[in-house]
């Protein structure tokens, strides 16, 4: 018997891969609509349970799942395609970072409430003039200018008129490099990077500034707008709703040009991207300590590197970090040596406090409160810097000692006597001061122990009561602007000294600021942070550039009991290289970064004997790898956090491991219990 034509098999439809911003582990598998060809990186909507999320197309699906337990993709999302290099960066820092990616891409759309559009959003934004306004500069500026043109593609010829000098371009393709602008305070790195940010512009890219601080933004954006003719697109916290949504819709669409923003900045789709500008690249606010765990400047590096574009990091006190890189010629080095204009640097003198009686109740020494005097009575303008916030930074009953602790974190209550209230910087939990003493019952008995800043404003105006002063500090300032109505009260000379933590530090330019005297110089100095010396010496370096940044010749006073410390001799004798290769060699020594990579995994819950129970488990289950060393595990110096017990290994290894792909594995071997949670930072910066 003569059977018919075969049965064709059925026609399995091509599924493809899904991701989502959520923290789940992987892309999930949906199959396309009918008749609709979806390349990858194409924003869509799917049903994902009981609702409708939106996600991205993120390449052809894995085919492990059957396509009869599949459901299809609702519709694609009237927005442009996320980039290729978007895309390969969420994979890059998932993987770095041992984070789901999906979280990753939570961070590149910004919120879920950004994606749509609404009818009066004008995404159209006035365009920057790369030749608006030539700032004169001087031969090294000049040098260091066309240096990072041509890094941007840009070859630079210069043709003098009468008064101007008109700039021709020829442009080249772009391709990666990493370039740290180093140069003294006050010697004109930003007019510097403009002219490449001008270049970028120039050829139709988008330019984007990182900037460590939100507060830093208001008087940069002046500083922009004057060189560019126009406003840069902004993008961190502070922004509204409405503004952030129409800031990301021109940054996707390719209509935002010039965009200066915080370290999340960093993760926006950009379809053009032609620069990245790290500026103050050292500062320790760049790193990312909750969420997707990163340091902006270094991923802002591994951005570069996927779209083939220039990065430049900025600053005057460069991280360790990034000097060992130039030093084994990954990074380039262009370096600014003098002040612009007639400027010069300040005079550095040590004050050792050992050689002083002072009271109880006043911590500025007798050489500072003269040179004080002498500032204010000669019209020009002082700063004092004190990196602590509030009044004091512990409170303690006289009567038995107890100390006043946060009932949620290992840490003490901070005494804020502007509001009245004892706060604790980690959690915000917040409290009166107590009647009695919850220890002893005794009344009254509770002093202030040590100052902060406004402890110090008390001592000003007390012993200079004429003085006009204000504080300048991250929880008296309520945003950018806040900030910016400091620094322009101290232009108009409305200010004879300003008080303040290391805001002040971040790049602010006041030109009758002739003196800078910091209460406490041996701060930063104690603790177990291998990095404290550094930190250290690049906060003290960037509060001392603040003074005689124009023609009065500036003087900085540091107040320590530490004046042999390598710190302060090296402040003293304005040896920054001298210091950073003994900061390196001691580094190598003991196997600490840049020389070694580091990881963090810290185990946290509420349950504190569960807590330990894990993070043993994981000490057991550690990698057996001879190039490795595993530390721990032991409670993290804030051994509780926001009502969480903590306990933290460490493992060291060489530079070259993938130590993220070992830490991957190593997770991988032990289960984690719902209600604990465990934290991955790679090369951790900071050590709490």
């Amino acid at each position: 018997m003569t059977s018919g034509p075969a049965t064709p098999p059925p026609i399995v439809p091509p599924t493809v891969r899904v991701l989502l911003p959520l923290p789940l582990a992987d892309a999930y598998d949906y199959l396309p609509i009918p008749g609709n060809t979806l390349e990858s990186g194409t924003i869509v909507s799917v049903p994902f349970g009981p609702r409708q999320m939106i996600g991205v197309v993120w390449g052809v699906g894995s085919g492990g799942v059957p396509t009869a337990k599949l459901k299809s993709i609702t519709a694609p999302v009237d927005l442009p395609a996320l980039p290729d290099a978007s895309r390969a960066f969420v994979d890059w820092v998932a993987n770095y970072t041992v984070t789901p990616p999906g979280a990753v891409l939570k961070m590149t759309f910004g919120s879920m409430k950004l994606l749509k559009p609404k009818k009066n959003d004008v995404f159209s934004l006035p365009q920057p003039k790369p030749d608006f306004h030539q700032p004169k500069l001087s031969e090294d500026q000049r040098k260091a200018a066309d240096i990072l043109i041509e890094k941007c593609g840009g070859q630079r010829s210069v043709v003098r008129e009468k008064n101007s000098a008109s700039l021709t371009t020829d442009h080249r393709p772009l391709t990666f490099s990493v370039t740290l602008l180093d140069g003294v305070t006050g010697s004109g790195k930003t007019e510097v990077f403009c002219e490449a940010i001008a270049e970028c512009l120039r050829q139709g890219k988008q330019a984007l500034v990182l900037l460590p601080e939100i507060a830093m933004t208001a008087a940069l954006i002046d500083r922009f707008a004057a060189r560019f003719g126009v406003q840069p697109t902004q993008w961190h916290s502070e922004l509204g709703e409405k503004q952030r949504r129409i800031n990301w819709h021109a940054i996707m669409r390719g209509e935002a040009k010039f965009i200066v923003g915080a370290r999340s900045a960093l993760f926006l789709a950009y379809p053009d991207l032609g620069l990245i500008v790290v500026d103050e690249e050292h500062e320790a606010a760049y790193k990312q300590e909750e969420g997707v765990i990163y340091h902006g400047r270094d991923m802002a590096v591994v951005r570069a590197h996927l779209g083939q574009i220039p990065v430049i990091l900025s600053s005057a006190t460069p991280s360790l970090e990034t000097m060992f890189n130039v030093q084994h010629k990954k990074y380039d080095h262009v370096v600014l040596h003098e002040r612009f204009g007639k400027a010069s640097m300040p005079k550095i003198e040590l004050v050792d406090l050992r050689k002083y009686k002072m009271t109880a109740q006043n911590f500025i020494s007798p050489p500072l409160f003269e040179a004080l005097q002498k500032t204010i009575a000669d019209k020009q303008q002082a700063m004092l810097f004190l990196n602590r916030r509030g009044y004091a930074p512990l409170t303690l009953c006289r009567a038995c000692g107890h100390r006043l602790q946060c009932p949620n974190c290992t840490s003490w209550m901070i005494e804020h006597k502007s509001s009245h209230r004892l706060q604790c910087h980690h959690c915000d939990y917040s409290m009166k001061l107590p009647d009695k003493c919850p220890t002893c019952s005794a009344e009254g008995r509770f002093a202030a122990c040590g100052p902060g800043v406004e402890r110090v404003a008390e001592e000003i105006k007390t012993r200079l009561p004429n003085a006009r002063f204000a504080i300048m500090a991250s929880d008296t300032l309520d945003g950018p602007k806040a900030a910016q109505d400091l620094v322009n009260q101290m232009a108009n000379q409305e200010l004879d000294l300003l008080i303040g933590t290391q805001i002040m530090a971040k790049g602010y330019h006041f030109p009758r600021l002739t003196l800078v005297g910091v209460v406490d110089a041996d701060l930063g100095l104690a603790g177990g942070d291998p990095r404290a010396a550094e930190r250290t010496f690049q906060l003290l370096q960037q509060v001392a550039g603040r003074s005689g940044r124009a023609e009065d010749a500036g003087r900085v006073l540091l107040q320590t009991t530490a004046p042999d410390h390598p710190v302060m001799k090296a402040l003293l004798k304005g040896d920054r290289d001298a210091f950073m290769a003994a900061e390196l060699h001691e580094r190598e020594a003991y196997h600490l970064p840049p020389a070694w990579r580091l990881a963090s995994i810290t185990v946290s819950g509420a349950d504190a004997r569960q807590v330990i129970a894990l993070a043993d488990q994981l000490a057991a289950a550690a990698p057996q790898d001879q190039k490795l060393r595993v530390l721990g595990p032991a409670p993290a110096p804030f051994a509780m956090l926001r009502g969480r017990y903590r306990h933290r290994l460490l493992i060291q290894a060489p530079r070259n491991i993938n130590l993220s792909l070992c830490v991957r594995q190593w997770l991988a071997l032990v289960k984690t219990p719902r209600n604990l949670r465990i934290l991955v930072d790679i090369d951790p910066y900071s050590f709490l």
